[in-house]
């Protein structure tokens, strides 16, 4: 059936009181999103990001009493958020099988002349290609954002057979099984998210690979072991917390590969590494980086 939506254009600080009249006022769901252009890239720790100008969306069934509602929000914002009413309207959602519309948005990608990234439900365009069959769930890593597509591109020019690997943040799995397709030994998956652990498991039946090929771990529970390559795309706040950790499980002359950071911030980032390993390269794609290095002996 169809849906309707009230949009209110609202203010980072009067936000959540919107958001909260909506849900006291019968709104099935509420999103907020950007109203004026304006990215945020890295929230602080515990942080919820929210933009200067915020447009708040409630989602209602199409037969309720469109005019009940506003007039009983406009009560409610009678309390200090009134003006605002002035901007909300209402509009009709057409009735889709959302699933399936995010699904034929999403489309291989080729990372490297022997790497495809392939959505589970389409064939890959080259099948002698190494493909990884990928369906991303909840978690984060589909291999469209620069900083995985980065990470993916330094892997596949890598030699990574026979090597050991952790996937730090492994989100997906994707860093991970991208290394075991190329060859890698094995790898373990590191992450503080369940539901990064629940689809990175997904995503290694998927792609025919052995559950002890690749296990996974809360971080307090990852392996010591030192490996061959240490995979990191996550966030420059985490990254730079991470370093003495990340630094200890690599061996000496092992790779390091770390992304998730803005161009802004490679020297924060080299600055928590350098004295454990020797700065290789540094790859740029829009305005993020991939920040790559040798561990030193």
């Amino acid at each position: 059936m169809p849906w309707l939506q009230l949009r209110i254009d609202s203010s980072r600080d009067q936000a959540p009181i919107v958001e909260t009249a909506l849900l006291e006022n019968g709104s099935l769901a509420v999103t907020l999103e950007d109203n004026a252009d304006q990215p945020i890239f890295e929230p602080e720790l515990g942080e919820t990001p929210l933009w200067q100008e915020t447009r708040v969306t409630g989602l209602f069934d199409a037969d309720v009493n469109t005019a009940q509602i506003r007039a009983d929000i406009a009560k409610y914002f009678q309390r200090g958020t009134g003006k605002m009413l002035d901007s909300a309207n209402w509009h009709l959602l057409e009735d889709k099988d959302w699933e399936r519309e995010w699904m034929s948005h999403y489309h291989p990608i080729q990372c490297a002349d022997n790497l495809w990234i392939c959505p589970s439900w389409t064939s890959p365009p080259n099948p002698n290609a190494v493909n990884l069959m990928l369906d991303p769930g909840l978690a984060f890593g589909t291999g469209t954002h620069p900083t995985t597509f980065l990470c993916l591109k330094w892997l596949a020019e890598q030699a990574v057979e026979g090597k050991t690997v952790t996937d730090y943040g492994c989100g997906s799995g994707i860093l991970g099984i991208a290394a075991l397709l190329l060859g890698a030994s094995k790898a373990t998956g590191v992450d503080i998210d369940p539901q990064a652990l629940l689809a990175t498991r997904d995503n290694v039946q998927r792609n025919a690979l052995q559950a002890e090929q690749f296990p996974v771990f809360f971080p307090d529970a990852c392996p010591r072991e030192p490996v061959d390559i240490v995979l990191a795309n996550i966030l420059a706040g985490p990254l730079v917390e991470l370093a003495p950790t990340l630094g200890k499980l690599l061996k000496p002359g092992a790779k390091l590969c770390l992304s998730g950071v803005l161009n802004t911030q490679q020297q924060s980032i080299v600055a928590a590494y350098e004295s454990s390993i020797d700065i290789d390269s540094v790859e740029t794609k829009d305005e993020w980086i991939c920040i790559t290095g040798t561990a030193k002996p």
